[in-house]
């Protein structure tokens, strides 16, 4: 298969770029031949995403409705050739790619509701004569660098928005999953979206990402990746005063308390801590258990944790499926070596064989580890004792990151009192930490990130307020004459 670049409604081919090799984690075999941008083919997509920027503004919210239903309709009804794609170059297992399939043409429709709803107002006005308003409007030229976990869903969440609010996009997807930009634009093309509204340019970071955040044409640049790179994002973009949304890393907590029924926290931790390999920025890395209960949680959750199938990912079912590349299962033997040389106890897994890692499981965690504070992004969780309710909450607050958490117990009183406190974006009672919608304010606080994707809150990020007065009458100004 080859994948080309998509720019100003084109399928081109590079000339200032590469020809890159699109290599299937599971077995290493070379899933497509992919185009990826140069300098030339970069101007081209920003100055596309540039000219088409006033017509697409101007198009009116129904027609840009037309639009992406028609992209999400032709979504779906590629969705089994998608879905493989997604199996194929991200190691996807066969759940989580139809799953993320589904969500994807979601969003598509879900950004089809907002542009209806991206309203102005009133404001009282300070004088009789006077009619005072404000308008949305769109930024103009936005682009976007994607991951490569939930390659096409976490893309799309900002493409699509992005549109609906008005605006053009350039797209960088993940150098590991370009195929998900090139699903994003066979389904705009097919829907006949106007040239240059949407634009994909594939290519390494130090070439595309630095004309993102250097270009004055672009006006934004919505990011999700490493907390590394976000933080040297944010530093290029202030300097133009870009604005810029940041989706990071996360060392998400799960409190279990002592009244919660154990086998339900159990099956609750292991979706959140095993799901898609762990590659999930939300994912459960932090288990903190109230102390009555934690040798009873440890024994249970190691039990099911054993029996997680780790196999072939086009398997259904196969929960546990290749990390993204070689480099992944090396961060996981540290972080388990550092653990156990410091105290803690390995319950389960801590092997691997090529790219597939075992569920793995660490117990008697303490701050003095790494795997307490670093990101460990595959199969890896670690369970700490609380003392109480209140330890547990300290625990999980002792984080640079505040992405997502959850909180288990049966007190109505304990979960109104402790999730406020909880210092995370995201809080969800008796749920796992890798929630997700469509409307809510997706995003995290501290070194997770800055600002909120989802439904209005994507559109607030990707447009600009304007306040506008008509003026009825004359009235007196200091400088008139008499």
């Amino acid at each position: 298969m080859e994948a080309k670049l998509y720019i100003n409604g084109q399928w081109v081919e590079t000339r200032s770029g590469k020809v890159i090799d699109d290599i299937n984690p599971a077995d290493h075999s070379i899933v497509a031949k992919v185009h990826t941008a140069g300098p030339e083919e970069i101007e081209a997509a920003i100055d596309a995403a540039a000219k088409a920027a006033p017509g697409w503004a101007a198009t009116l919210a129904n027609a840009r409705e037309e639009y992406l239903l028609k992209a999400a309709d032709y979504m779906h009804e590629n969705a089994a050739k998608y879905a493989n794609w997604l199996i194929e170059e991200s190691g996807s297992c066969f759940m989580k790619a139809f799953g993320e399939m589904r969500e994807s043409e979601n969003i598509l429709r879900s950004a089809a509701g907002e542009c209806r709803r991206i309203n102005g107002g009133i404001i009282q006005p300070d004088s009789p004569e006077q009619v005072s308003t404000y308008i949305r409007k769109p930024l103009g030229v936005v682009t976007g660098i994607a991951p490569f976990n939930y390659p096409l869903l976490l893309a799309l969440g900002k493409v699509a928005l992005a549109i609906a609010a008005g605006n053009t996009f350039v797209l960088k997807p993940s150098s590991n999953t370009p195929l998900s930009g090139a699903i994003i634009a066979e389904c705009f093309d097919a829907a006949g979206l106007p040239a240059g509204v949407f634009n994909l340019t594939p290519g390494p970071g130090s070439v595309v990402g630095d004309a993102f955040t250097s270009d004055p044409r672009v006006r934004m640049v919505t990011f999700t990746g490493s907390t590394a790179v976000g933080k040297g994002l944010a530093v290029k973009c202030a300097q133009s005063l870009k604005r810029y949304t940041l989706e990071m890393g996360g060392k998400n907590p799960l409190i279990v308390l002592k009244d919660f029924e154990v086998d339900q926290a159990v099956n609750i931790a292991a979706f959140g801590a095993f799901f898609h390999q762990g590659q999930i920025c939300m994912c459960t890395s932090r288990i903190i258990v109230e102390e009555p209960i934690y040798d009873e949680f440890c024994k249970k959750f190691t039990a099911l944790a054993k029996s997680i199938k780790v196999g072939d990912p086009k398997e259904k079912d196969s929960i546990i499926g290749p990390l993204i590349d070689d480099n992944q299962y090396k961060v996981l033997d540290r972080h388990i070596s550092d653990a156990v040389a410091k105290g803690a106890r390995l319950l389960c897994g801590g092997g691997h064989s090529g790219n597939y890692y075992e569920a793995s499981v660490l117990a008697d965690v303490t701050a003095e580890m790494d795997v307490f504070h670093e990101e460990s992004f595959g199969p890896l969780t670690s369970i700490i004792k609380a003392k109480d309710a209140e330890d547990a909450l300290a625990i999980a607050n002792n984080s640079t990151y505040g992405l997502s958490s959850g909180l288990l117990t049966n007190d109505l009183g304990a979960a109104l009192e402790m999730a406020p406190r909880i210092e995370a974006g995201m809080v969800h009672v008796n749920d796992s930490t890798v929630s997700g919608s469509r409307q809510a304010p997706f995003g995290g606080v501290k070194n997770s990130g800055v600002g909120r994707e989802g439904g209005s809150f994507s559109i607030e990020e990707f447009t600009e307020l304007q306040w506008i007065t008509y003026q009825i009458r004359p009235h007196f100004y200091p400088t008139n004459k008499k």
